[in-house]
Order: C-alpha cells, then sequence, then structure tokens
C-alpha cells in the first residue's frame, strides 16, 4: 500500500491493469457523467443536432417552401388568343335571304380590341320587349352542328346565321304575336349580352309547338349573308 501511496501522490497513476483494479472507486467505472448539479445528463437517440434534423432514428422534417431542396412551383400555363368579350365586339344584323318561311340573317361580330381574340359556336339569341327588356317567347333553337373556332384580328368579322320564322305561319291564339323591340345576343362563351333594334317586329309569346320562331347556326368566317 505503501507503494500505492507513493505512485498516487506523484501523479503517475493510470487506470487499467492489476494496480488500477485495487483502486476503490476506480476510472472507467461506466458511470454516467453529471451535469453541473451532479444528475445525470439524458441521453436521446433521437434527439435534434444543433443544426435542426433529427438523429438517425428520427424522421427527417419537411423542406422549408423557399429550401433549395423544396420542389419548385409549376410555372402558368401559356394561352394563345382568347375567346371574344362583348366588350371588345361591335355587332350588326345583315342581309339574308328567305326559305320556306323563314328568312335567314347573319348577326356580324367585329373584333374592335387591338388584339386577335377566339370565336366558336352557338350565339344565343332571343326576342326581346318594353323598356325592361324581356325575353319573347323561347330562345332561338341551334341548328346544325357547332363548328371551328375562329380567330379575329382587330378588325376582323365573323357572323352566325340567325333563322327568323314568318310569325304570319303561326296560330295566333297560341302563338301570340308581340312587337318586340330586337334581338338580345350572347357572343358564345359570353355571360354579358348584346343588342340588335329591330323595331316594328313581332314574336311568338306564347307556345309555336314544334316549329321555332327563331334558330341560329354556329359561328363561320366573314360576314355571311346573301
Amino acid at each position: 500500500m505503501a507503494a500505492i501511496q507513493r505512485l498516487v501522490n506523484g501523479g503517475a497513476l493510470v487506470c487499467g491493469g492489476v494496480l488500477a483494479a485495487a483502486l476503490v472507486a476506480g476510472c472507467g467505472s461506466g458511470t454516467t457523467p453529471s451535469g453541473s448539479g451532479g444528475t445525470p445528463l439524458p441521453v436521446s437517440s433521437g434527439s435534434a443536432s444543433p443544426s435542426g434534423t433529427t438523429g438517425s432514428t428520427g424522421s427527417a422534417p419537411a423542406p422549408a417552401p423557399n429550401s433549395p431542396t423544396a420542389s419548385p412551383a409549376a410555372p402558368p400555363a401559356q394561352t394563345g388568343s382568347t375567346g371574344c368579350r362583348s366588350t371588345e365586339l361591335g355587332i350588326g344584323l345583315g342581309q339574308g335571304n328567305g326559305a320556306a318561311g323563314t328568312i335567314f340573317r347573319p348577326i356580324q361580330f367585329t373584333n374592335k380590341s387591338d388584339h386577335p381574340c377566339v370565336l366558336q359556336g352557338f350565339p344565343g339569341v332571343s326576342y326581346v320587349a318594353g323598356d325592361d327588356g324581356h325575353q319573347v317567347g323561347a330562345a332561338a333553337a341551334r341548328d346544325g352542328g357547332e363548328g371551328a373556332a375562329v380567330t379575329l384580328p382587330p378588325g376582323g368579322i365573323a357572323s352566325a346565321a340567325v333563322g327568323f320564322a314568318q310569325i304570319g305561319n303561326f296560330d295566333p291564339a297560341t302563338c301570340q304575336p308581340t312587337p318586340v323591340r330586337g334581338i338580345r345576343v350572347y357572343p358564345p362563351g359570353e355571360t354579358a349580352a348584346m343588342f340588335v333594334d329591330l323595331s316594328g317586329q313581332q314574336g311568338c309569346a306564347g307556345n309555336t309547338g314544334q316549329s321555332v320562331q327563331l334558330r341560329v347556326q354556329t359561328v363561320q368566317s366573314g360576314a355571311g349573308g346573301a
């Protein structure tokens, strides 16, 4: 023991071997290291590292929206010419021709904007009357198939033929002839109406049976008409 005491006092003690085994509270005893207050420090295999990522047993956090690893947002879709809006169009009624008690006249749409726009399909057409512009009778029935899209350059014209049945061909009791101010027209795909004056004409406010008072065809390139 005197030899051991001399080694301790001289600072030459190394843990290990027979000499270290004889010491009380030996070095490397396997005890958990203590914090400043003497309480064992907790150990967690999933605790966060200083960078904010979890340990090997944790799950990786989702990348932030602006993170280099985040997926970039999809670019907005690129479109060409857009549909013609009512505010971009002028409207008129061309000359027509008659066929079996019906006169066909083209509704003409003119692109008055400074850019191209597209029309495709059937306009909505109906008779209107009174200061409030209320509808008279049924709206125009569609006649034929839908055509291809028509691109109108600035100043370009497209048209859709409208068939006006002669009101005198209907039974007055069921037709109920009514003076109209004109026709209300919705360009294809639009919800804002336009108006064409037809003062002095009549429409059927009542039921005309299977015979329709108005029919409309799809939009075509050009002014149309006779």
